[in-house]
């Protein structure tokens, strides 16, 4: 496809070819793994074990089996938040947060009397880590906070935050959706207790790929419950990691494909996709700051941001200017409120949306200059329509 692709936020585009090589070869094995002994369900499991060794190397955890899989960012989640959070508990978290975190608390609220309450970010997206502290009550268990804002780009102070829930004796779920490959995470170093993360963007995994970091202290409720392959005689959910979050078949291709994709990252290494990714989100950052009628959202150029570079177009839709890039331009990009409704209160674009473009690894400067060229291009027609 001849696609210019900035929508690497939702999905990242391209994969690695290894990506897509290590998919199709596991289709060969077939197995279910850990289901059997047989040599091709070895296969299968063994395929699940070294795609977790390859994870905690990249994102610093001691033990391969302290990370468990999900089918995405927001499995994890909800199983880190329902399966920790207990009635009557109270819930820090930020008004920058996606869906993903904030619809689980709302649910709590309801079903299990969960206080929750959102710290409010600047219209940058930046938090006060002094007004996290001030949110603290006597029952505050759990502070849950984004890496980094899927609109805004805005990157979270989490060593500082994680200094304060531990001297509260509190717990922090962070939501790595945006950083998992892209920033250099340590997880134990950072202290950070659960860490949810996607395989299918930062990680350059495929779709329906994705994990939860538990720590070793940590015991959560199982999201789901069923077969695992392991103490089957039992009737109750088996407690050994990492088959007590991983009822059921897991993706075993998709995961296959995940490992490539990590592989991919370790050798290319995080700094050096960090810093690419960094020029590069500052370029298109000027670029758009030199139109006349766009409002850039998140961090200036100079500060600290992940590859997303959201505006507003004066006098123009969102989604209508997201629909003519790639109508006209062969250029993907999303538009709307990207999940995340908390933080356009906080940006203060609740009435327009946003546009939102989202720059990968495989990203090149020409591709930069067209997008630029062609918001110049809308931006003037809009004009001329006054």
């Amino acid at each position: 496809m001849n696609i210019k692709y900035f929508d690497n936020a939702a999905s990242s585009w391209p994969k690695p070819p290894s990506v897509l090589e290590a998919m199709t070869a596991s289709m060969q094995i077939g197995a279910n793994p850990g289901r059997g002994s047989h040599q091709m369900a070895v296969k299968a499991s063994r395929i699940l074990f070294e795609t977790r060794s390859v994870i905690a190397k990249l994102l610093g955890i001691n033990n391969p089996n302290d990370i468990s899989y999900a089918l995405n960012t927001t499995m994890a989640l909800n199983q880190a938040i329902k399966g920790f959070v207990k009635k009557g508990d109270h819930v820090i978290c930020t008004n920058v947060e996606h869906n993903s975190v904030r619809r689980p608390l709302e649910y709590l609220k309801t079903e299990k009397e969960v206080q929750v309450t959102y710290v409010e970010a600047d219209p940058k997206g930046q938090v006060k880590v002094q007004d996290v502290e001030n949110a603290f009550q006597t029952n505050t268990t759990l502070v849950v906070c984004n890496h980094s804002s899927n609109l805004l780009g805005t990157i979270l102070p989490i060593e500082q935050i994680a200094e304060i829930v531990k001297k509260k004796g509190a717990k922090l779920l962070v939501d790595g959706a945006q950083t998992a490959g892209i920033i250099p995470i340590h997880v134990q170093r950072m202290g950070i207790d659960m860490f949810a993360f996607p395989g299918h963007k930062g990680l350059l995994g495929p779709q329906g790929t994705g994990g939860l970091y538990i720590s070793s202290d940590l015991e959560l409720k199982p999201l789901l419950h069923g077969g695992t392959g392991s103490q089957s005689e039992s009737i109750v959910q088996p407690a050994v990691r990492p088959d007590r979050y991983e009822s059921g078949t897991q993706n075993t291709v998709g995961v296959a494909g995940l490992k490539e994709g990590v592989k991919f990252i370790l050798n290319e290494g995080v700094e050096t996709i960090h810093n690419k990714e960094w020029e590069q989100i500052q370029r298109l950052m000027e670029g758009l700051k030199s139109i006349e009628g766009v409002r850039l959202l998140g961090p200036d150029l100079g500060e600290p941001k992940t590859g997303i570079a959201a505006f507003v177009l004066d006098k123009a839709d969102s989604s209508e200017v997201a629909f003519i890039l790639d109508q006209s331009f062969q250029i993907a990009v999303r538009a709307g409120y990207h999940c995340t409704p908390l933080a356009h209160e906080a940006a203060g674009t609740m009435e327009t949306g946003a546009v939102r473009a989202s720059i990968g690894y495989f990203t090149t400067n020409t591709e930069l200059d067209d997008f630029i060229g062609a918001v110049r291009e809308i931006s003037k027609h809009y004009r001329q329509m006054v």
